[in-house]
């Protein structure tokens, strides 16, 4: 059992910091923010996602996980410290470290004996040693800087925590390696131990590979769609190449978003520029995706016509994937403002990410009915695959809207049953 701080409860810090507790570490998570903490102890949770709330909960009552906003004190009682603060893209696509720098100086001037400092936001190469020198400005002991890269997916990451692919530990001391190792020891998984670099260069290439993948088969699903071929029969063909692979992200659709595969993609593109080398598959990646993220309005505009003022338009889907309340660069962010600028009327639904998109657009309309959305629409748009929608009573459907007009953006419905129901339905590649 190791005692473990966790510095930042956002979406990697306090995944983090609870399954940490729940394998039987002392845990220590530690925001600036009072009202989150105190929400925390409450047990509201800030985020959503599949079992959290259970083991935050389990684990808080137990005793193993506390919350606070006293980090010197938490720095104290720690031997590893986790840095898990946010890491924004600038517009520039450079990545913001101000929030980890911090992070490091408070963690320094806190410190009172030996420790493992552990990055586990997304950070670029180079980091670690950012770290290093920001925590030696200001203490003068013994310490370790290790790259410990999460690879968390939103919707599965208490699965992806506990049952881990691998875990990442990128140390330059055999003492902080073995304390990492020690941290990890009930959990499966492969280790990969490496440098600090290597590690902070695994997560971006993995991010870059996988965003990498949903560009290159939304680029096919275009070319389908030109010449009568079906991207879901092209991807399963694919999928039995040994070399592929059958959990290859060749899901075709109308975009990547989220807080991860945007950010981690723009800052490899910048790595490479601010090394003089020429990246330009990613420079494709993230032009196609953006473009991918409008393609859905020219499928609108075939069904409803070039003019769509006044016509009323739901929308099934607001974060940016299915079992997660997350709309950071969702593609129905972009459907809706093109929409708005054609004076669309627009009523959207989504079990849980309601309230975060009205943060983003303030006007937009709401329900909390997938069905009570579609009255009377001109259009019915999916943008976001959750389970409800593919289970959708497509009779009910078809009666409630104005015309049986259905733009699919996550390919859930099979074309020939729409098409017999006299569904006008349009989907991505096929």
């Amino acid at each position: 059992m190791k005692k473990i701080t966790v510095i930042g409860t956002g979406y990697v810090g306090l995944v983090t910091g609870a399954c940490l507790a729940d394998i039987g570490h002392q845990v220590i998570c530690v925001d600036i923010d009072k009202k989150k903490i105190e929400k925390l102890k409450k047990g509201i949770i800030p985020i959503y996602e599949p079992g959290l709330e259970e083991i935050v909960d389990k684990n808080f009552k137990s005793g193993n996980l506390q919350f606070t906003t006293d980090t010197k004190s938490a720095v104290e009682a720690s031997e590893v410290i986790f840095i898990a603060v946010g890491t924004p893209s600038l517009p520039d696509g450079t990545v913001n470290l101000d929030y980890v720098k911090s992070a490091a100086e408070d963690i320094a001037k806190a410190m009172n004996g030996y420790k493992v400092i552990v990055d586990k936001s997304t950070v670029p190469v180079g980091t670690g040693d950012v770290v290093g020198r920001t925590i030696s400005q200001y203490y003068s002991g013994d310490f370790d800087v290790v790259s410990n890269p999460e690879f968390l997916k939103e919707g599965d990451a208490v699965k992806d925590f506990v049952n881990p692919d691998r875990i990442v530990i990128g140390s330059d001391s055999k003492k902080a390696e073995e304390i990492m190792l020690s941290v990890y020891e009930k959990l499966g998984g492969e280790r990969v131990l490496t440098s600090v670099k290597n590690a902070e260069m695994i997560k971006y290439a993995s991010n870059a590979y996988l965003a990498t993948s949903i560009s290159f088969i939304n680029s096919v699903a275009n070319i389908c769609e030109k010449v009568g071929a079906n991207v879901d029969e092209v991807a399963r063909g694919m999928r039995m190449d040994k070399r592929i692979g059958p959990y290859a992200f060749l899901a075709a659709g109308v975009g990547y978003g989220g807080s991860c595969f945007p950010k981690d993609v723009k800052g490899m593109i910048q790595t490479a520029n601010e090394n003089g080398v020429s990246f330009e598959i990613l420079d494709a990646v993230e032009s196609v995706n953006e473009a991918q993220k409008k393609s859905l309005l020219p499928k609108i505009q075939k069904l409803l016509g070039e003019g769509l003022y006044n016509k009323k338009i739901a929308i099934w889907g607001l974060a940016f994937k299915p079992e997660t309340d997350d709309v950071r660069e969702s593609p129905a962010l972009a459907i809706i403002k093109q929409l708005y600028d054609r004076d669309v009327k627009v009523t959207a639904f989504d079990p849980i990410a309601a309230e975060n998109m009205k943060k983003e657009v303030s006007n937009l309309e709401t329900t909390n009915d997938m069905y009570e959305a579609i009255k009377d629409a001109d259009c019915l748009v999916i943008t976001t695959a959750w389970k409800m929608f593919k289970e959708a009573d497509l009779d009910k459907v078809k009666s409630l809207l104005k015309s049986p007009n259905i733009v699919d953006g996550r390919n859930l419905f099979d074309l020939k049953k729409m098409k017999e129901m006299g569904f006008n339905y349009l989907s991505v590649g096929r």
